[in-house]
């Protein structure tokens, strides 16, 4: 990976006067969306670095909790509209640039004798005035039995095309679109942009892959009710599907760059996930694969 461009005093300029224009008119939670303070955001967003957090995992899989680590690493980087990758040249391609806070979130838990590894990348436009969807989201599942993979790709500016390659008969290979939908998997690259830019009220919301690939649930939207809350501590957003058996409760920081403190996901029988931070680090980690930095390693209090 590269390192993230150092925002410029023009690109702010452009940042700024896109703020400034009215929208054109979107669909759903899109009219909620609002612009970042540039000069905050670049501050701690746009200075070469990434934001790695490590998490406490408690998961009930097969009926029993097991214990893991979860991942989230939020960074800054120039995505092409027209390709949706990450650009290799972005000074080459201003027309076709895109500045996305990506996040790559890992999963990593036990099973007897077995293990999981999951890990998912969610590209989410700075700008979501200028660019009010996710552009993209991939999520790929290994254990012991098979692999999965699935990418959500936006189409049109509008919905979104749904692909996923299963070792499950029942699950692969799907090919389908889904209607201008607000997908679960975006929620937390939304809070770290901007909390007042996540809408609530009632939503048609994609649950997120995770859940999808450990619960053999079809990949279809649900209705469900967002609400935001205050406790003395952090802020919630509460995610409640209406009609599915599921509740997700993020808390995150009550101010700016506002990190993801927690998280937990239950249904009926109780609490299903839960996750709680552990430490958090600044780094340009992609510079730090020699083995002298795997002391970096321990400060994260990673387990595998």
């Amino acid at each position: 990976m590269k390192t993230p461009l150092i925002l410029t005093n023009s690109l702010l300029g452009t940042w700024l006067l896109l703020a400034c224009q009215s929208p054109q008119k979107v669909e759903n939670y899109a009219n909620f969306t609002s612009m970042p303070d540039n000069d905050q955001f670049s501050k701690y967003w746009y200075q070469g670095e990434a934001e790695v957090n490590s998490y406490q995992l408690t998961i009930n899989r097969y009926g029993e909790d097991r214990w893991g680590d979860a991942v989230l690493v939020f960074v800054t980087e120039d995505f092409s509209a027209s390709k949706q990758v990450k650009l290799d040249n972005p000074a080459e391609a201003e027309g076709d640039k895109i500045p996305v806070l990506k996040l790559n979130e890992l999963w990593k838990f036990k099973t007897g004798i077995y293990d999981y590894s999951m890990m998912q990348s969610v590209f989410t436009p700075v700008s979501l005035k200028q660019h009010p969807k996710t552009l993209k989201v991939s999520t790929s599942s290994q254990d012991w039995c098979g692999h999965t993979f699935t990418q959500i790709n936006l189409q049109d500016n509008k919905d979104y095309q749904y692909r996923q390659f299963s070792y499950f008969e029942s699950e692969g290979d799907i090919d389908k679109k889904l209607k201008d939908v607000l997908l679960e998997d975006e929620l937390l690259t939304r809070l770290r942009i901007d909390p007042d830019g996540v809408p609530t009220g009632e939503v048609d919301l994609l649950p997120g892959n995770f859940f999808l690939r450990l619960s053999h649930e079809h990949a279809e939207p649900h209705m469900a009710r967002i609400q935001k809350k205050s406790t003395e501590n952090a802020n919630e957003l509460v995610i409640e599907y209406m009609h599915l058996d599921r509740t997700v409760i993020i808390a995150y920081e009550t101010n700016f760059p506002y990190k993801i403190l927690s998280w937990e996901e239950s249904n009926s029988k109780g609490r299903r996930v839960r996750a709680t931070l552990k430490n958090s680090i600044k780094s340009p980690y992609w510079q730090r694969n020699s083995n002298r930095y795997s002391g970096l390693r321990d400060t994260l209090q990673l387990n595998f």
